[in-house]
């Protein structure tokens, strides 16, 4: 990140700051470390302190009234005051602890569509506070939320996308005011039992909290609901756990309306059980099994690339919230992301699925692209 003048507390000819990562890549519970350069402009400057946040974008509800907007979580200062002669450049080390809870934005390096995680620097002087800096981070998965998720791809699940929800789920201890929801395409042979599956973490220290909905279609019968399910096991557990046969037990009776060990309802009222199940060995999930379909257009080249740069400070550097009936111009990735969400519907119908599911996103880039230019 280039240095960037700060002028809304400073004014014309105030100090530059830039913060560089050690690493752009990070886990929950981990150490972000860098430094913030500043420097100098055409005056003397006395900065009380220097804060780094942590920012993402969150979905939330408030009765009948939904929207989205950038959202601060975590935040601490790096250093007290200081002075700032003119044209003096200081470098500034920091360690920034990482919540456990943080969400994740990438699975075996490819962007999870829908997510966005950024460090925004802060300079503080007289009262006022000027942001500066705002860089992009990506957050890969525990190797215990690692093993959930090739399970996942092992059982034929497809990625569809991945949002942050504010609000805390009963029963559950939280630290951080929201969960992340990784929303998947139920396996074809659950077609017309269920649409959806969401996966959530919830992370500890000594182990993780894994929180299963399912979207289940009525019948004839009875009226469609949501299913939730719930693990609650160390990370040691987790990594050994077979995870294929307890989600794959989890839909079955999901399917079979077998609602024993599952509860009703919404997040705000979440009554589980705990089922532990066995701890077997692993069946399969080494070095991600499945994640090449899974994720194969979602978080694939456009997504990669676009959404993990420039459309991660377009997401997060907008303080005013927006509402989710509110329509922008469209713009390359909102093509992408329409067509795309057609293309993966109908390659989650085809026979074979997996690669229909990978030559369709092809084709929903090109159509994107063409959908935007004719704009």
């Amino acid at each position: 990140m280039v240095f960037k003048q700060l002028l809304g507390a400073f004014g014309v000819g105030g100090p530059s700051v830039e913060t560089v990562l050690a690493a752009s890549h990070t886990r929950p519970g981990d150490l972000l470390t860098g430094e913030v350069r500043v420097q100098g402009g055409d005056r003397d400057v006395h900065v009380h302190q220097v804060v780094l946040s942590l920012v993402t974008r969150a979905e939330y509800e408030h009765g009948d009234h939904e929207g989205a907007g950038s959202r601060e979580f975590h935040r601490g200062a790096i250093t007290g005051g200081l002075h700032l002669g003119a044209g003096q450049f200081q470098a500034i080390p920091f360690q920034m602890p990482l919540p456990w809870e943080l969400p994740v934005t990438e699975v075996y390096g490819q962007h999870l569509h829908g997510m966005a995680m950024g460090v925004r620097t802060e300079l503080e002087v007289a009262g006022a506070v000027d942001s500066g800096d705002l860089d992009p981070v990506s957050v890969s998965p525990l190797p215990s939320q690692q093993r959930v998720l090739d399970a996942f791809g092992t059982l034929g699940f497809m990625f569809k996308s991945a949002d942050v929800e504010e609000g805390h789920i009963a029963g559950v201890h939280q630290e951080l005011p929201f969960y992340q929801e990784i929303e998947f395409f139920a396996p074809p042979r659950y077609e017309g039992q269920m649409a959806e599956v969401e996966l959530t973490f919830v992370s500890d220290p000594h182990g993780l909290v894994v929180i299963l909905e399912a979207d289940r279609r009525g019948n004839v019968f009875s009226e469609g609901d949501d299913v939730f399910g719930r693990f609650h096991v160390s990370h040691d557990q987790a990594l050994h756990m077979d995870w294929e046969n307890q989600v794959e037990g989890w839909l079955r009776a999901v399917a079979g309306h077998l609602h024993g060990g599952f509860a009703h309802g919404s997040h705000g009222s979440h009554g589980f059980q705990e089922p532990y199940g066995h701890h077997g060995d692993h069946s399969g999930g080494r070095g991600g099994p499945g994640w090449g379909g899974v994720a194969a257009g979602a978080a694939g080249g456009l997504a990669a690339g676009f959404v993990a740069g420039a459309v991660v400070g377009e997401m997060l550097g907008d303080e005013e919230e927006e509402e989710e009936e509110e329509k922008d111009e469209p713009s390359v990735g909102d093509a992408f992301a329409e067509v795309s969400g057609q293309a993966a519907q109908d390659a989650y119908q085809a026979a074979a699925y997996e690669q229909a599911y990978e030559d369709a996103y092809e084709d929903a880039y090109e159509d994107a692209v063409e959908s935007f230019e004719e704009e």
